[in-house]
């Protein structure tokens, strides 16, 4: 990697660190200044909804426009809108601007996902393209796991609008790596078409790509199988690990740390190995329904955490290789508006996990819970890959 690309993804670093810390804090602090849980869970529903719903306007946006410039505009406004809100709150102290400022930024966030996703595209030549997200999703992962910790170690010690101050900080420093990455790297990127389609029209577009190419649809189906068990797992962990197996925080906070340890392991395998994505992506998801069936069996606690490692640590690798196939399947003029929407759909199950938790605890135990998604992750990945084997799995041939 060279000094100038490296920029590039010290800018994700930061700006993932920063999303992450305020999105540990907005509900945290909501709390702590109402003394209600249903004010903090309309706040958590919106710092999440917006992200997923805006992936398919803003993957519209980046066919129209230079995504260099959109990821820097990104961050801009998630720095202004971090500095209003605070001002807003102390000239009229309600928690409306906290719930507008995690709503806000949320969507910003996903317009600077979707500009990463389309720069590392265009902007890096011949470098092999699963190095580059497996790079990525490093440094996007040790962002996600430093947040919380930050956010909390700064709130033990500041005000909460001082943190949010050190966010918008955040935000800037990220801006300033990506202007050193343009004047480093000085990327040659494709003339944005201005009249490339939009709004409906987009999404027209998009979906004709859904229907005459095989691997998308396929692709879509497996991730929302990965993303069902994930988000299951997710929901059912803390009530599984201090309830069922009477552990305490400290043992499940172990337990955090180590898939995310877990997922950096795999994903230095993954930028280093010659081995073709789809096989990656097939070993990725094999590993997750195994880990599913291991973690099914609660009340062995060994059993459970090494069934927990495998599925969040292979998660990201199966992310590799779906975002391979993407690149490889959808013309680069219509790249934004498609994968915008199917990012969305990938995405619609993890908090279906959490939903279909919610409503089979009265009457399934835990384990019975997990074992049934797994089961069904398993099937739904026989059927997909025998009936779309020789596109999902080009590399395989007639396997």
């Amino acid at each position: 990697m060279t000094s100038s690309n490296r920029h590039f993804f010290v800018s994700l670093l930061l700006s993932r660190l920063a999303d992450q810390m305020l999105l540990f804090l907005v509900p945290l602090v909501i709390y702590r200044l109402t003394g209600s849980v249903a004010w903090s869970g309309l706040a958590f529903f919106f710092e999440t909804l917006p992200r997923f719903l805006a992936f398919p306007l803003c993957g519209q946006l980046c066919d129209r426009h230079r995504n260099d410039r959109l990821l820097r505009s990104s961050q801009r406004w998630r720095m202004a809108t971090c500095i209003a809100a605070i001002l807003g709150y102390l000239a009229v102290p309600h928690v409306a601007w906290l719930i507008g400022l995690s709503a806000l930024v949320g969507v910003l966030s996903t317009q600077g996902v979707m500009a990463r996703e389309m720069l590392l595209v265009q902007a890096f030549g011949a470098t092999r393209y699963e190095r580059l997200v497996s790079h990525a999703q490093l440094f996007d992962q040790v962002g996600t796991v430093l947040g919380p910790l930050v956010a909390a170690a700064l709130l033990a010690r500041l005000e909460w609008e001082t943190v949010v101050v050190v966010i918008a900080l955040g935000f800037a420093l990220s801006d300033f790596a990506v202007w050193r990455w343009q004047r480093g790297a000085r990327p040659e990127l494709p003339v944005p078409r201005s009249d490339s389609p939009n709004g409906y029209r987009a999404l027209l577009i998009a979906g004709r790509h859904l229907r005459t190419s095989p691997a998308l649809p396929a692709s879509i189906g497996l991730a929302m199988a990965v993303n069902l068990l994930l988000g299951t797992l997710l929901a059912t962990a803390p009530a599984v690990v201090t309830g069922v197996q009477s552990h305490g925080e400290i043992y499940y906070g172990v337990l955090q740390a180590g898939g995310a340890l877990a997922t950096v392991l795999v994903l230095l395998f993954t930028a280093r190995s010659l081995i073709p994505a789809d096989r990656l992506g097939l070993l990725a998801y094999a590993a997750m329904a195994l880990g599913g069936l291991m973690a099914s069996v609660t009340a062995i606690s060994s059993l459970y955490a090494l069934g927990f490692l495998l599925v969040i640590g292979f998660d990201k690798m199966f992310s590799v290789s779906i975002r391979s196939l993407r690149r490889r399947v959808i013309p680069s003029e219509d790249f934004g508006k498609t994968t915008g929407l199917v990012v969305m759909l990938n995405n619609l199950t993890q908090p279906l996990g959490g939903l279909l938790v919610s409503a089979t605890a009265g009457f399934l135990a835990t384990g019975s819970i997990l074992l049934g998604v797994a089961l069904v992750m398993i099937a739904t990945g026989v059927f997909i890959l025998w009936c779309y084997r020789d596109h999902v799995l080009p590399s395989l041939g007639q396997c």
